[in-house]
């Protein structure tokens, strides 16, 4: 009989939003690779199905349309939460900048409202994304569960966690906080069942 080796712990490297930038630019990702920073590790997003793509396409709309050209609607683009925190948001409705966001990435003070739309991650962003976004002031998230069809609603962040939150199904209808749009029923969202 051999003896139990002892357990190592496993170090890990982390990446800075730096350093996670220079790989991009090395080309280290293959062309269309959706990767994002979280907490210093690079993890592979989840794929897009249809009905994720739907309620993602039907969001954006509604926002650009209720937003014109007061705000920014930023679909699936990144931003910055340093040191070494690079998340791709669903959606993100953003203060409008003269730059358009061309001279850097949009950061945690510029964001009004963050939405993610999940099906298969939606555990992971309840655990990591949302006390991420928590921890870095960002004043609303919604995160839509798409199996569950029901919107979670986190307002007035406090340390990674929110003070507020509630949840909504498809018969209701809701508002950010911090903007002016048109109610947004939520059984527009989920389609019919």
């Amino acid at each position: 009989m051999s003896a139990a080796l002892p357990l190592v712990p496993l170090v890990r490297h982390k990446f800075s939003v730096e350093d996670y930038h220079r790989m991009g630019d090395a080309g280290v990702f293959a062309p269309g690779c959706r990767v994002e920073l979280l907490h210093g590790e690079i993890i592979n997003m989840t794929p897009i199905g249809s009905l994720h793509l739907r309620a993602v396409n039907s969001l954006s709309m509604f926002f650009a349309q209720g937003v014109g050209a007061r705000l920014i609607v930023s679909t699936q683009n990144p931003i910055s939460l340093p040191p070494d925190n690079e998340p791709q948001p669903d959606i993100v409705i953003l203060q409008a900048r003269a730059d358009g966001y061309g001279e850097s990435l949009p950061a945690a003070d510029d964001v009004l409202l963050l939405i993610e739309v999940a099906d298969s991650s939606v555990d992971s962003d309840r655990q990591v994304k949302v006390p991420l976004y928590a921890s870095h002031g960002i004043p609303e998230v919604w995160l839509f569960d798409l199996k569950a069809r029901r919107l979670e609603i986190y307002t007035k962040p406090k340390g990674r966690s929110y003070a507020n939150q509630r949840q909504l199904g498809s018969r209701d209808s809701v508002k950010p906080t911090l903007f002016e749009v048109p109610d947004l029923h939520l059984g527009q969202i989920w389609p019919a069942s």
